[in-house]
């Protein structure tokens, strides 16, 4: 595995990612979704699988965990070994986490045998990783700052060359913002923080994972 992990999103909104591949008759249907825990990757399989209740396999795998240390796989009534582990595979030989794999199939008619799903599966996953750019999943520490409209400019200015960018924020008597910095990067940010706090201008909280 490569330092961080990579993933077809950021968060739960990010939209399912989708492409079909046709083998001897057959369609198999790759849907790719982020998901940040195995019940949100058992809940993305089971909404997906109920979209193609009518199909003859709803085959599945998932990787989750900061490293990619939870992961489950199910051939769902093909052959063992013939469909969840070859997608399970292709995940992790692209180092992801945080993704749920479902891949459909509609079967054509024409058999393909154990080496033929085997590679089918895994195709249809690769085919589907392959339609756009992963996303690498990369550590960061969340932390609310509140600080005085004279400042916010000087301030942001400074943080941007740490690598802080503010995710979210609130202008009212204040400015609050909520901001993301590379956990890699955290000591040189905490050492502005403090002296931006030490003059009265500001005030901070490292926000806790929900």
């Amino acid at each position: 595995m490569g330092t961080y992990l990579y993933s077809v999103g950021q968060s739960r909104s990010d939209p399912v990612r989708e492409h079909e591949i046709k083998i001897k008759r057959s369609r198999f249907i790759a849907s790719l979704a982020y998901a940040a825990t195995m019940e949100e990757a058992k809940a993305c399989i089971s909404r997906i699988a109920k979209a193609h209740h009518r199909a003859t396999h709803n085959c599945w795998a998932y990787v989750v965990g900061a490293q990619g240390q939870v992961c489950h796989a199910s051939d769902a009534g093909e052959p063992a070994g013939t469909a969840g582990k070859p997608m399970l595979n292709t995940l992790k030989r692209y180092e992801m986490t945080c993704v749920a794999a479902v891949v459909t199939r509609y079967y054509g008619g024409v058999k393909l045998g154990v080496r033929g799903l085997i590679e089918a599966y895994g195709q249809a996953v690769e085919a589907a990783i392959s339609t756009a750019p992963l996303v690498s999943l990369v550590p960061t520490v969340m932390v609310r700052v509140t600080l005085d409209y004279p400042v916010n400019d000087t301030f942001l200015a400074q943080a941007r060359t740490l690598g802080a960018r503010p995710v979210e924020t609130w202008y009212g008597e204040q400015v609050v913002h909520d901001m993301a910095v590379e956990v890699a990067s955290f000591p040189g940010f905490n050492r502005l923080l403090e002296a931006f706090f030490q003059q009265g201008t500001i005030l901070f909280q490292v926000l806790e994972d929900d």
